[in-house]
């Protein structure tokens, strides 16, 4: 069993906490079926990640943990054998105590955190976990080990006190945080007031001269304007901090939803294309670019359409509507239609897919009854 204790004071950030979910954890556990009661190694790197928990009750048989690039600044997880805590925010080195019961851990990464900047170390992490057998990739060796437990006190008094200094550090790279993002704060202040003063009559009327000359010089204008926002923010220098981390994510996620709602917007403004006209006429249409065939099956009596669908689309993807005079099918929402060469019945219609070809075959009998030949039987 798991269990987790990775605690962490970040109550000075503007984002809400990035938790482990049990979502995110089925899908970083493709190795295993997404089973994840049964998983035993899972990497959850650059996730993002600034709190741990309810892991050990999601992944009771978990050995080994990679939680490389995220934003962690604590240690504390017990059952496990290997845990790869590769460029976080650790800090607080003697956080590590909280491994000191946790017999089957044998390898600890903690490359890239600030608490291996420390002076002592490794000896400190070598004399605190006795069970340990490689820091950092390399192995401890008995010597190293005994070496490290006759100057144990001296070590963890050197590291308590360095604690104290990075713990005054990370107040001021707080406050100096804070003190940027009001200074953004307000500078997006005044350029809405900037704009809403801009808004007068005389302004929105030069605007719309403008907006008639073209929408491409707009679109160019736009672009130019966030490549100068892009080259601002990722050439301002930041201190490597959990919230110059935290910023960064925003930003980007920020930009990807401003990308989306563009597309939506588009994909609003388009025109509904037509499928019938006013004055009634049904129109052929093949949104989706599918080769088709029309069969009158005069045997049987009816008319057979097969149209060639991608043959793993599944079913729930498919909407058909039979009419007496056409036929119509949504291939993902992409409308295909046409119209058919006599009245059909609706009701008695059927709709499958092939289980060769994949393709979707509707059966359409005739409105009109046809006795054929003396041997074969009126449909």
């Amino acid at each position: 069993m798991l269990l987790c204790h990775l605690s962490l004071d970040l109550t000075h950030f503007p984002k809400q906490l990035t938790f482990v979910t049990e979502d995110l954890v089925r899908r970083r556990a493709e190795h295993n079926n997404c089973e994840i009661f049964s998983l035993e190694e899972i990497s959850l790197h650059q996730q993002e990640i600034e709190k741990l928990e309810y892991l050990d009750k999601w992944c009771r048989d978990l050995k080994i943990l990679y939680l490389q690039n995220n934003l962690i600044p604590k240690i504390g997880c017990e059952e496990l054998k290997k845990l790869d805590l590769t460029a976080n925010f650790i800090g607080e080195l003697s956080s590590i105590e909280a491994l000191k019961y946790n017999i089957h851990l044998k390898e600890l990464f903690l490359v890239g955190n600030p608490c291996t900047e420390f002076e002592g170390y490794r000896e400190f992490v070598v004399a605190t976990l006795h069970q340990l057998k490689f820091l950092d990739s390399k192995e401890i060796e008995r010597s190293e080990r005994i070496q490290a437990l006759q100057n144990y006190p001296e070590v963890k008094q050197k590291i308590r006190e360095q604690e104290q200094v990075y713990l005054l550090k990370r107040t001021r790279e707080k406050e100096e945080t804070q003190r940027r993002m009001q200074e953004k704060k307000d500078k997006k202040q005044k350029q809405v007031e900037s704009e809403l003063e801009c808004n007068s009559p005389d302004s929105l009327q030069d605007k719309e001269k403008h907006q008639e000359e073209g929408d491409g010089k707009q679109e160019t204008w736009r672009t130019a304007e966030d490549d100068e926002e892009d080259r601002r923010f990722w050439e301002e220098p930041t201190p490597y901090t959990p919230e110059s981390r935290l910023e960064t994510h925003r930003y980007i996620e920020q930009k990807r939803r401003a990308k989306d709602d563009i597309r939506e917007s588009k994909k609003r403004e388009k025109p509904l294309r037509t499928l019938i006209t006013a004055e009634g006429k049904v129109l052929n249409v093949n949104v989706p670019k599918l080769y088709f065939s029309l069969k009158d099956d005069e045997e049987n009596n009816q008319i057979i359409l097969d149209l060639a669908v991608y043959r793993h689309l599944d079913s729930s993807l498919l909407d058909v509507d039979v009419q007496p005079t056409y036929i119509r099918v949504l291939v993902k929402g992409k409308p295909f239609q046409l119209v058919l060469p006599e009245e059909v019945k609706p009701d008695s219609s059927s709709a499958k897919r092939s289980q060769t070809t994949g393709h979707l075959v509707v059966s359409m009998p005739k409105a009109k009854e046809v006795i054929l030949d003396k041997q074969k039987v009126s449909t």
